[in-house]
């Protein structure tokens, strides 16, 4: 790495750290989110923060050249770091193309755009080659982020069900920014009629039994023919590497099942998303 570039940096999300490691820069990393998963080694680096808050003060002590945030609503804590003198760096991708655009400039602001750019190029290769697949329907699903107020999946998650062949309800609120405006009523969902319901709740368990509890939702073609899945948050709400490959295999597969008709496969413990209904309890 040449001289000059960041040598010790504080991730607050998950993907910023994640895009590093794949690019070979995972030494520089000195701080994480306490909601790290990916790659396993990263989760013995001192966690500084949660999503909506941080421990500012700490960070600050692991002398950051570098602190790497994600989304509009962590802009109070860059706020506080660019007030203690910390260099920021406030990513706000919501799109596939954004997301793509972010790994190429983390890789160029540690000085491994070379590693970015061949990372980025493969993740677009391959959303290329499952867009072109040649499909006898593209089945229609309801993307659930949140159960209470319901929240329609986020504009990557919705792009991403596209790609893997799914048409998913209400393209319009994919477009918007917040949580807030992607808030739908139950009753729309309902009588949109989805064939199948994919969810991923960032911190809440939500039970098949709760979804099919919901007053007139077992009239659903989703639910009537127990086509539910869930996909883990952390392969599908964060805007990084994992989103573009494990997350959008984990569509795919829920798509190819639903296609070949054959809602009653086993369960399969943790991996059940790779294409396999949510159990009855």
């Amino acid at each position: 790495m040449s001289a000059g570039y960041p040598r010790r940096i504080v991730c607050l999300t998950e993907e910023t750290t994640e895009v590093l490691y794949r690019i070979g820069a995972g030494e520089l990393v000195v701080g994480v989110s306490g909601f790290t998963v990916r790659p396993k080694e990263a989760r013995e680096k001192p966690k500084i923060s949660r999503f909506l808050d941080a421990d500012t003060a700490e960070i600050e002590a692991l002398e950051p050249d570098l602190v790497l945030a994600f989304s509009d609503l962590q802009v109070d804590i860059v706020r506080e770091l660019g007030r203690r003198g910390l260099n920021v760096m406030l990513f706000n991708q919501r799109s596939v193309a954004e997301i793509l655009q972010a790994i190429r400039m983390i890789g160029a602001l540690v000085g491994r755009a070379p590693a970015a750019e061949a990372l980025a190029d493969q993740l677009a290769q391959r959303i290329e080659e499952l867009r072109a697949r040649p499909l006898p329907r593209r089945p229609r699903v309801w993307l659930e982020e949140w159960p209470d107020p319901l929240i329609s999946g986020i504009r990557w998650f919705d792009e991403l069900a596209r790609i893997a062949g799914a048409d998913p309800l209400f393209p319009e609120l994919a477009q918007e920014q917040g949580a807030v405006g992607r808030t739908i009523e139950a009753e729309r969902v309902r009588a949109a009629a989805p064939e199948a319901i994919v969810g991923s709740w960032c911190g809440k368990m939500v039970k098949p039994a709760q979804i099919r509890a919901r007053p007139g939702w077992d009239t659903i073609p989703a639910v009537a023919h127990d086509q539910i899945y869930e996909i883990p948050s952390a392969l599908i709400l964060q805007p990084g590497p994992a989103a573009l490959d494990e997350g959008l295999d984990h569509l795919v597969a829920i798509v190819d099942s639903i296609l070949a008709e054959s809602p009653q496969l086993p369960h399969l413990g943790p991996r059940r998303a790779r294409g396999v209904p949510m159990p009855r309890d």
